[in-house]
């Protein structure tokens, strides 16, 4: 697990150094990278390691306004099995990928968008989940420390559930996000995103802090809940992360 670490965190630092590289080459792009890793290891009674990733890039052109995410959480715990041998077993593992296109229009802060995503759970009510959505977007307010952006649109899912089944079908998506920059080196934000369906309403939002350490560095304290309103019996509606990582901005 601590070469896998080691690895997580090459992947995002390179692939943060390709997007500056692109930052400097290409005229009237900017881009916007953040980097982050969190690990966790334990040891004793206890025995575990935890590992959380994120790679956000923004682009910033001239009639578009992109974002790309992908992130990663594993859970691995040290067991003794019935024959007394220690072995570990993965609790948790969870990808996400998304992309974000919006193109601007004549009124600052208006947005029509698309959005499409993709989530692999492999101990979720979901294995598999996938959306689609358009919509338009804006800015509901507007401080000089502080900002709240909204979204809604239709959009369409097809997921896996863990029992194999396949579900389907429209849904109206809703989201929000919340900036204050409380001061130099502190800032608060919280998202908020409903993906409402027939079949199946999820609910993804985060609480986030975050202090500077340096120029580029900081360490982000983070809270994140996401809730499935139907699930198996086997499964719980909400999963929770509370995790503190170390981002690197660029």
């Amino acid at each position: 697990m601590n070469r896998f670490a080691l690895s997580m965190l090459s992947c995002l630092l390179a692939s943060g150094a390709i997007s500056a590289q692109q930052a400097d080459t290409d005229d009237g792009e900017v881009w916007q990278t953040s980097a982050e890793l969190g690990a966790i290891s334990t040891s004793g009674n206890t025995a575990g390691t935890s590992i959380t990733g994120k790679i956000d890039a923004r682009q910033e052109l001239d009639a578009w306004n992109n974002q790309y995410i992908f992130s990663a959480f594993f859970k691995e715990d040290e067991k003794t099995d019935e024959d007394g041998n220690t072995v570990n077993e993965r609790s948790a593992e969870r990808y996400l990928i998304s992309a974000k296109g919006a193109y601007k229009l004549n009124t600052e802060f208006d947005n029509l968008f698309m959005i499409g995503s993709h989530t692999n759970d492999k101990f979720g009510a979901f294995e598999k989940y996938n959306t689609l959505a358009v919509g338009y977007g804006t800015r509901l307010y507007q401080a000089e420390t502080q900002h709240l952006d909204v979204e809604i649109g239709p959009g369409y899912f097809f997921g896996t559930r863990a029992t194999g089944e396949t579900e389907n079908g429209l849904i109206i998506r809703g989201a929000a996000a919340y900036s204050w920059q409380i001061s130099e080196s502190a800032a608060f934000s919280q998202t908020l995103s409903v993906e409402y369906g027939d079949d199946n309403t999820r609910s993804i939002a985060e609480t986030a802090v975050t202090a500077k350490i340096n120029g580029a560095m900081q360490m982000k304290a983070a809270f994140l809940v996401q809730n499935d309103s139907d699930v198996q019996p086997d499964k719980k509606n909400t999963d929770t992360q509370t995790s503190l990582t170390l981002v690197y901005s660029f």
